[in-house]
Order: structure tokens, then sequence, then C-alpha cells
């Protein structure tokens, strides 16, 4: 059965798809997570984050696929590593998600506050995406969010701000492996990640992935079954 798929595009100077973090260690995927684009599009509808019911049943209806169109021959994406060091001082406070900048207990200390954060440079990513159920939202409410946001879009982190349109158009495709051959027969080729169907792909990659989000706790929701391979 042949399917709509909204085509997204994903490019930047720097980005970052998160990941499993740890400690003050904030890697990054080399593909979108779900979580991640359901941040993107309640973004771009404006949705607070208090509506976590909303983001839920948005994650839940998404089918997505993703494609990494690496330049000049790369195999692999370029990581950079950005090292952040702040000295905080007993009076210091910080702008927090719930509305209340935090201060700090205890006395002064010498020794600085590190993060590592992880971007992906110069890459340009595919998506193609379509929701399991006509309710609203539907993908032409996601496509004009797109291009009309309710609030500034960025691409994982807040620095990382989109070069380009992000709605890249239509796809017609009855599978998302599917839609990712369509990209292909554009001339949009590369490594790809795709859900698993229970269909045998030569030379692709069967693993779980844990990108799924539990929006009412805030915390890691799960893993599902992904196809990671080459797209030509």
């Amino acid at each position: 059965m042949t399917r709509q798929w909204l085509h997204l595009h994903l490019a930047a100077p720097l980005m970052a798809f998160g990941g499993v973090t740890i400690d003050h260690v904030g890697p990054t995927r080399d593909y979108p997570s779900a979580s991640a684009l359901t941040g993107l599009f309640a973004n771009a509808l404006g949705w607070r984050r208090e509506e976590t019911i909303a983001h839920q049943a948005l994650q839940d209806r998404m089918e997505f696929a993703a494609l990494s169109a690496l330049p000049n021959g790369r195999h692999a994406p370029l990581v950079v590593t950005d090292m952040q060091n702040a000295k905080l001082e007993k009076n210091d406070k910080g702008w927090t998600t719930w509305g209340q900048p935090e201060g700090r207990a205890g006395a002064t200390y010498d020794s600085p506050h590190r993060r590592r954060r992880d971007y992906l440079a110069d890459h340009d990513t595919h998506v193609v995406l379509r929701l399991n159920t006509d309710d609203a939202p539907t993908l032409a409410h996601l496509a004009e969010a797109l291009d009309r946001p309710a609030r500034p879009l960025f691409l994982g982190r807040k620095p990382c701000l989109p070069t380009r349109r992000l709605f890249a158009g239509w796809i017609e495709a009855d599978s998302p492996h599917a839609a990712l051959k369509a990209l292909a027969a554009q001339g949009l080729t590369g490594r790809a990640l795709w859900p698993d169907d229970g269909r045998p792909y030569e030379g692709a990659l069967k693993y779980d992935l844990q990108d799924l989000r539990n929006w009412k706790s805030g915390l890691h929701g799960g893993t599902r079954i992904v196809c990671e391979g080459d797209i030509a």
C-alpha cells in the first residue's frame, strides 16, 4: 500500500542527535532519535514542555527512516567535541526548565564545572516520516509548522541552527525502506537507518536502539529494533 511520507532535510554547520548520557558526557547519534524528532515538531507547533500527553501521542504515531548523505566520499560522520568549563561561585545562579533560577548550596569551590558535548559537523541528514493515524496534528500540519514555526527551531541543541528549509517535500512509498530508495532515485545516497519490518536486507545490521522517551517522566522510555545499511 503506497503511503505519503514527509521529507525532512536537516542541515547545519553543527547539530546533535543526542544519545545515552553518562555523567558529564553528552554524545551524539549518527541519526535523529524518535524523541528528538518529537521535540522538533512540538517546538514548531508551539507546544509547552508540560503537554506531555500530546508529546507522547505524537511520538507513538511516528514511523520514520533517516539517511546520512555524507559529502566527498566520507564513510562516517565528522564528530566535533566541545569541552565546556565554568567556575561556579556560591552566589551564581542558572536558568532552569521550570521557570525559576537555580542557585548553589554550599560554599564556593575552586574546581570548574565540566561538560563534554559532541556535535556532528557539516552533516546532511534526510528523514522520511509518516503518522500511523489520521489524528491531529496531521502530516500537513507538521509540514506547515516547519515552514512557519511558533518558535525558532534548532537541531538537537540550541546553538545548532538549520541552514536551510526543513520541509523538503513529499515522498510516495509503501515502507520506510522504500521511501529511502525513493530518495536514492533523487540522487540522495548514503548510510541509513530504518525500522525493522522482518524483511531480509542484504548487508544491513539489525540491533536494539534506545531512542524512545517517556514524556511523562522525562526519562528513557524503551527500545525499538532497527536496521542500518547503505542506500544506493
